[in-house]
């Protein structure tokens, strides 16, 4: 039997990328690791993490340290979620399973999403009674028909899933040129296997009659909250107006998200969001931030500017595509580590120590 083997040179997570596309077939890569139009959103996401400067502390006790965090009332190891992204099993054919397995036995959290290529109780199954494990949360996608949709939460609720994460930020698909490009059709045996078939629009459709005009608004958001017994937490947030909305509307916790990239190009990076956001609600709601997050300096600079946690997206995919669940344990464990190496040298025995003061306002 040959085992997944982690590769000789893979000393940080974004060392996997390079290893994943030769494994990868070349369309879904472009559908999976691709962003919208020109991509400047996508670069822009790492390049704000970079960009930011970081003033130690020193000489400062770091006895008794520990990354642990609570997030909507439940411990957590460190402050890493595993971000909801569609049909893993284009990087591996173990695909959802492999992930949520290796984010329980690492501690990280674990966000299933509505277009994965595994039904979700199977997979809420392998990991929901796993001690130490993360927070097991789910991803909507608005349905259609609303008893579409209340039918998915009825599962998450059953299955075990501990919240709900509404997908705000795509009422359309972006225009994805790479993948375009690539010409990326799912291929045979994967699909999104826990949403009912949807027919596509007729090819000359009208955009705003026919494709988005059934986009959620407010009062859907309100709707769902009195749907489920689950909390609810709003990813795609960008706009601190938008953010005092959520937090009106019943929303449970935000992700500042500009979903990786790959809706509208040219929106701001969540570096430069996520302390707008964190301003206009004063801690009035747990803040969680994605996009470009490759270090566990980038980990700790996202604390630094108010988020409760991070997740991570493509680093994950890549460490799946590169060696299955042990890959993705890898990626999650590097970045844990470089967190908790950089909490140390900033002066931080605990994440509650963490503040803006070490972040250079010039940066």
């Amino acid at each position: 039997m040959n085992r997944p083997q982690i590769p000789a040179d893979v000393a940080c997570a974004a060392d996997y990328e390079p290893h994943a596309r030769e494994r990868m077939d070349p369309a879904a890569w472009a559908y999976l690791c691709g962003g919208a139009g020109d991509e400047i959103t996508l670069r822009a996401n790492r390049e704000a993490w970079d960009a930011l400067r970081l003033v130690p502390r020193v000489l400062r006790s770091l006895a008794n340290g520990s990354a642990a965090i609570e997030l909507l009332g439940r411990p957590l190891q460190s402050p890493l979620l595993v971000a909801p992204m569609a049909h893993q099993r284009l990087a591996h054919p173990d695909g959802e399973a492999a992930t949520a397995l290796a984010a329980a036995a690492q501690g990280a959290g674990f966000i299933f999403s509505a277009q994965a290529s595994l039904r979700m109780e199977d997979v809420a199954a392998l990991v929901r009674d796993e001690a130490g494990r993360g927070p097991l949360w789910f991803q909507l996608y608005l349905q259609r028909e609303r008893a579409h949709t209340l039918e998915l939460i009825e599962r998450a609720e059953a299955a075990g899933f501990e919240a709900l994460v509404l997908t705000v930020d795509a009422p359309s698909s972006g225009a994805r040129d790479r993948e375009r490009r690539a010409g990326f059709r799912l291929p045979p045996g994967i699909a999104a296997v826990n949403l009912r078939p949807q027919a596509p629009p007729p090819p000359n459709a009208d955009f705003f009659s026919e494709i988005v005009a059934q986009a959620p608004t407010w009062d859907d958001v309100a709707w769902l909250c009195s749907a489920t017994r689950l909390p609810l937490l709003l990813k795609g947030v960008l706009h601190p107006d938008d953010a005092r909305q959520a937090l009106a509307a019943g929303a449970a916790g935000l992700i500042v998200s500009n979903h990786g990239g790959r809706t509208l190009d040219t929106a701001v990076s969540t570096a430069r969001a996520l302390p707008r956001i964190a301003d206009a609600l004063g801690g009035a709601l747990p803040l969680l931030v994605d996009g470009g997050v490759r270090r566990g300096t980038d980990v700790l600079k996202a604390l630094a500017l108010g988020a409760s946690a991070v997740l991570l997206g493509r680093p994950v995919l890549h460490g799946l595509a590169t060696a299955g669940a042990l890959g993705v344990a890898h990626v999650l464990r590097l970045v844990r580590d470089e967190f908790e190496i950089a909490m140390a040298l900033t002066g931080c025995a605990r994440v509650a120590d963490i503040n803006p003061r070490l972040l250079d306002k010039a940066s």
